[in-house]
C-alpha cells in the first residue's frame, strides 16, 4: 500500500471513529492555499477540524507528535477560509487530532487553538 492510500484507509477509520461517536462528517479533504483540512466534522453546535495522523509503529514517535506548529498554522488558516466559504464566522470551532496506530485509534478533542500561532 502506497503512502497516499495508506494515509486515506486512516481517514476512512476516522470517519468510521467519528461516525460511531454520533459526528456527522461535513467535510473530507478540504484544500486551500497552502493547506488541508483532513476531516470537519460536526457534533450538536460544534464543528470539529480534525487532523488524522496515521502511523504503524511509534518508532518516530506518536503520530500526533507530526502536528508540529508550522502543520498547526496551516491548519488554522485553513479553518479561517473555510469558515468564511460556509459563512459560519458565527460557529464554535475546534481543532482535534484523531492518531492511528497501528489497531489503536485515539481522539484528542482540542488538540490544539489559534493561540500563538500568528504572534
Amino acid at each position: 500500500m502506497n503512502r497516499r492510500a495508506f494515509g486515506s484507509a486512516g481517514e476512512d477509520f476516522a470517519c468510521e471513529y467519528l461516525r460511531a461517536h454520533g459526528w456527522k462528517i461535513v467535510d473530507r479533504n478540504f484544500r486551500r492555499g497552502p493547506g488541508e483540512i483532513d476531516v470537519v466534522a460536526q457534533k450538536r453546535d460544534l464543528l470539529a477540524f480534525v487532523e488524522v495522523k496515521r502511523r504503524t509503529s511509534a518508532r518516530f514517535g506518536r503520530p500526533a507528535e507530526a502536528v508540529n506548529w508550522e502543520k498547526r498554522r496551516r491548519i488554522v488558516q485553513t479553518a479561517a477560509m473555510y469558515v468564511q466559504e460556509q459563512g459560519l464566522e458565527d460557529a464554535k470551532i475546534r481543532f482535534d487530532v484523531i492518531e492511528i496506530l497501528g489497531p489503536e485509534i485515539r481522539h484528542i478533542e482540542g488538540a490544539f487553538d489559534a493561540t500563538g500561532l500568528f504572534d
